[in-house]
């Protein structure tokens, strides 16, 4: 299941969607969240925009392949677009496998390459005005160590 959407979402309800399959022994979540500090300013919000139907397909292809490398039962994604303010909820990673090794590996890869390859962009609001967001040097050389294994 991948969602993009601008409404939040219910952690509970994403978890409870994971846990009704009987095989899951192991289930891995992340959620991400706007905070109030960012490269040393303050930060009063942020904006996410997206490619409709290419960011979808980017998430679909992220999800796949992490598929083909781990035995998972289940991945939901969902990511929110638009206008967020501090401590919303950004984005939410679940995955559900027979054993912890694949699922927290799995929920790992998918959002490094969430952070490197889906078409999002985000602009961040703080006290010195809104400036687009450039990608961090950490989150190419966490997606990077993927492609070493």
């Amino acid at each position: 299941m991948i969602k993009v959407q601008q409404q939040d979402f219910d952690i509970q309800h994403e978890y409870q969607a994971l846990a009704k399959d009987s095989q899951a022994g192991a289930i891995v979540t992340f959620v991400g969240l706007v905070r109030d500090m960012n490269l040393g300013k303050q930060v009063q919000g942020l904006e996410l925009e997206h490619y409709p139907g290419m960011t979808e397909q980017s998430l679909r292809t992220i999800v796949q392949q992490a598929k083909t490398r781990w035995q998972l039962l289940q991945c939901r994604v969902i990511h929110r677009v638009g206008k967020l303010a501090l401590n919303e909820q950004i984005v939410y990673v679940g995955v559900s496998s027979a054993h912890r090794g694949d699922a927290f590996a799995a929920c790992e890869f998918i959002m490094d390459y969430l952070k490197t390859q889906a078409p999002f962009w985000k602009k961040e609001h703080t006290d010195e005005g809104a400036n687009w967001l450039d990608a961090r040097e950490s989150d190419d050389q966490a997606a990077e160590r993927w492609q070493q294994e």
